[in-house]
């Protein structure tokens, strides 16, 4: 019986951080494992990626050999499929390699009709779990954990649009309304304080220039002071003297 192969704690995922595209209606993006096979693989080894439907990767068998590897267009019946067979150097520490691997990518795959791995897009939402399997000439040789569940994307179909949502449109509108109602009535508030301010300014003016005009125009009303008649006994004596009479009248 062939050597089971190894399990490594390594456990595939989606990358954490954002990026354009990393999980669309046919392909998701997965983080490269590094360093993951590093003293399990030779040189002539390879590393492949086995995709399942979520509720058939518990009855996913490894293949014992590279001619025994389910095919991209079984998918549908098979429930599963190994794809992305690259050389186990690409994943070791010193590798150069992209740090994201996207499964789904090769459009082709659907008219080829051919029996060598491909990585076609995806069928259906899923969700999918993936696994990393190392295999040699005798058979795989280490193998990963599988993934959590991964959910596509799911289209949408141009008819299930609706291109004028009533009830979410006439909510908009009356929100408006309100919101338009209310800057009418602060701003007549606002006009109105204005105005009454100017209003008595122009009031208290007009009563200081009123009040300035009759006191300056007062003083015209009184009657002119009269003459007063010389006291009794008081003769003239040369012009600009006069005495009373107890005194001797100074002569004329």
């Amino acid at each position: 019986l062939p050597t089971p192969p190894a399990r490594l704690p390594y456990v595939p995922h989606v990358p954490p951080m954002a990026l354009l595209g990393k999980v669309t209606a046919t392909t998701f993006a997965l983080e490269r494992p590094r360093c993951v096979f590093d003293g399990h693989a030779d040189a002539s080894d390879a590393v492949w990626l086995a995709v399942a439907f979520a509720n058939a990767s518990a009855t996913f068998r490894n293949p014992r050999s590279r001619a025994d590897v389910p095919p991209y267009k079984q998918l549908p019946t098979a429930r599963s499929y190994m794809t992305l067979e690259t050389a186990a150097a690409a994943y070791s520490c010193s590798a150069q390699s992209p740090p994201v691997l996207r499964v789904g990518s090769d459009t082709a795959c659907r008219d080829q009709g051919r029996q060598d791995p491909c990585n076609g897009p995806l069928p259906s939402p899923g969700p999918y779990r993936v696994k990393f399997l190392l295999m040699g000439c005798r058979g795989p040789k280490a193998e990963t954990r599988w993934s959590e569940p991964i959910l596509l994307r799911r289209a949408v179909s141009p008819g299930t649009i609706d291109p004028a949502p009533t009830r979410r449109g006439s909510d908009v509108v009356v929100i408006a309304s309100i919101l338009a109602s209310l800057g009418a009535v602060l701003a007549t508030a606002v006009l109105g304080a204005l105005g009454a301010k100017v209003w008595g300014s122009l009031c208290r003016q007009d009563l200081g220039t009123d009040a300035f005009t009759r006191r300056s125009y007062r003083t015209h009303h009184i009657s002119p002071a009269l003459p007063q008649p010389l006291p009794p006994g008081c003769r003239c004596s040369p012009p600009g003297l006069c005495r009373s009479s107890p005194q001797p009248p100074a002569p004329c």
